[in-house]
């Protein structure tokens, strides 16, 4: 307590004139001003750039448990929050220009796979998985992942003596090599077996930009279709009947609309990445219905590069309908010479972590992406073209005073 104390007199962190003031030019405010009902960002953003470099370099001034981890201990209006989880261990960090946004520290080494019997529900996070699912969300031209880079942190100098929390100080200890470690408090896999340890300050971890509060741009949380069962033996209904997508076509919004093509567009995100636990999806309440799906929460993709989970791809293969501009990006991203390993390996040099994937998860990508089309493939040949290859019914994307923008 004492060197947290001094740590923040020296910093005069405890001055208010200490704090910078909020800048119309700040990136993470200008990240949130370009959100439109066509993504999150436009393409070729400035001010996603500045933003990837201020999460890089900014020194943070506080951090905190997220509002997931106080909802599960009766901490927090929980109103603020979409759904509360946190299962593992994650931090708001915050930094002077008022931008803040979510760690995840390392939890698994990147050629580490995810055993075998592990189930996709007590599997970990992985900071690097949150990393590169931003970059190949933008290599799809989806723009739905929030900007994410990673970084080291110095976890006591940026975190331990930074915080206010006194729950989050207490965590914190010397392991037996000397190293300074801290875990989470939460009813599940929250002890010190479970701590993540700087070496022996300095732990890797990936930064999300935050996205505009609840008050400011609500979203719904919305349970996904084709959700799995969080139970060791029980199954939902589309794992057992192949007619499964005739019932969901039926029920509204997914009966008209851009909802059910986008909840394929996941799918096959998801299936590229690995990541079996998308139970809800999220969407801004402004744009309506036929809004883009907010595709957060990635960290348990990436694990295991040996086995393609094909199911994934249900609302796919059981529904055969998908965008035109999604499969023209996959089968462009399949041709030799744009080939999704080598656009993914190029794009994540540009983070501070780099490499940010192994070999073997990048080759899996392009056998992923096979798979993808020979599914699509196999759509057209039972039910024809025009059936199956959807044009998109929303409008290109128009000059940022024409399009509709969250207000900030």
């Amino acid at each position: 307590s004492r060197r947290h104390k001094l740590y923040r007199e020296e910093l005069n962190l405890t001055s208010p004139a200490a704090l910078l003031p909020l800048r119309p030019e700040a990136s993470w405010l200008q990240f949130h001003l370009g959100i439109s009902r066509d993504g999150l960002y436009p393409r070729s953003s400035p001010a996603v750039s500045r933003l990837l470099r201020d999460m890089r370099d900014f020194t943070t001034v506080s951090a905190d448990y997220s509002q997931d981890e106080k909802a599960l201990l009766g901490a927090c209006d929980c109103s603020q929050i979409v759904k509360p989880s946190g299962v593992h261990l994650k931090l708001v960090l915050r930094f002077q220009d008022f931008g803040k946004a979510m760690f995840k520290p390392m939890r698994q080494k990147r050629e580490e796979e995810t055993p075998e019997d592990f189930f996709y529900f007590v599997d970990f996070q992985r900071h690097n998985a949150e990393i590169a699912a931003f970059h190949l969300d933008r290599i799809l031209d989806f723009r739905r992942v929030p900007p994410t880079v990673g970084r080291l942190i110095n976890v006591t100098r940026e975190i331990l003596e930074v915080t206010k929390n006194e729950v989050l100080q207490s965590v914190f200890f010397v392991s037996p090599a000397s190293n300074v470690c801290f875990f989470a408090k939460c009813p599940y896999m929250c002890k010190t077996e479970y701590a993540v340890c700087g070496n022996p300050h300095l732990l890797e971890g990936s930064l999300s930009a935050f996205l505009p509060s609840l008050n400011l741009a609500p979203r719904l949380s919305i349970p996904n279709p084709w959700i799995r069962s969080y139970s060791f033996d029980g199954k939902e209904e589309w794992e057992v009947n192949p007619l499964y997508c005739d019932t969901v076509k039926e029920i509204y919004p997914y009966s008209n609309g851009n909802r059910l093509l986008n909840i394929i567009d996941m799918a096959i995100f998801d299936f590229l990445i690995g990541n079996m636990d998308r139970h809800h999806y999220e969407m801004f309440t402004k744009f309506g219905d036929d809004g883009f799906l907010l595709h957060l929460d990635n960290a348990r993709g990436f694990g295991r590069h040996s086995h393609d989970e094909t199911s994934i791809l249900a609302p796919l293969t059981q529904c055969c309908i998908i965008k035109r501009m999604t499969l023209l990006r996959l089968q462009l991203l399949a041709e030799p010479e744009y080939r999704l390993s080598d656009v993914m390996r190029e794009s994540l040099l540009q983070d501070p972590l780099a490499p940010v994937l192994t070999e073997p998860h990048l080759l899996a990508l392009d056998r992923r992406l096979q798979l993808i089309l020979k599914a699509v493939r196999k759509c057209i040949d039972t039910y024809g073209e025009a059936r199956v290859v959807a044009n998109d019914t929303t409008q290109p994307e128009a000059p940022a005073s024409d399009s509709a923008r969250l207000s900030t």
